[in-house]
């Protein structure tokens, strides 16, 4: 074989990034789920990451409610959802967690350290379901490379998935 001739293998899948974009526009809020195949699936709700299958259940639990929730309160259902995501000693802080807001009459804004606190005090106290934290626990052993979960009402594709070209 010429030396001049490369061969390129791989052993290992590339390395890619999965996203979730949010927004607002005069259809209403979005959710997008783009994954490092470049697909992406329009979502009601959705999380994504290692563990988390306990968040998207909890979500998937709540939907229905999310329609007639002040944004205080789909604040308060996304950090009941991420915290449903920690091991059962961990807990949600100002180190661990930030929090953006964007929709109808509110710009996209921001929250990390000491802003997030006044959102984090509004679940303080609250128990954990004990499903989500035996769930956590569960998660934390499987890897998480599975697929985009099926079902259109949270996080699956609400139609076949399309190039991001498109």
């Amino acid at each position: 074989m010429p030396k001049n001739c490369l061969k390129n293998r791989y052993g290992r899948r590339p390395y890619g990034v999965g996203l979730l974009v949010a927004g607002y526009d005069d259809q209403g809020p979005h959710i997008y789920q783009t994954c490092p195949s470049a697909n992406y699936f329009d979502c009601k709700a959705m999380a994504i990451g290692a563990r988390s299958q306990s968040a998207r259940t909890y979500l998937e639990k709540h939907l229905d409610t999310f329609l007639d929730c002040s944004v205080e309160e789909l604040v308060k259902h996304g950090l009941r959802a991420l915290r449903d995501t920690l091991p059962t000693d961990g807990e949600l802080t100002i180190k661990n967690c930030s929090l953006a807001i964007v929709g109808k009459d509110h710009e996209f804004t921001n929250y990390e350290d000491e802003d997030v606190q006044k959102f984090l005090d509004l679940i303080e106290g609250e128990e954990r379901s004990s499903h989500a934290a035996a769930a956590a626990d569960d998660d934390a052993a499987m890897e998480d490379d599975a697929p985009a979960p099926k079902d259109p009402a949270v996080g699956g594709p609400e139609a076949e998935p399309r190039p991001m070209d498109q």
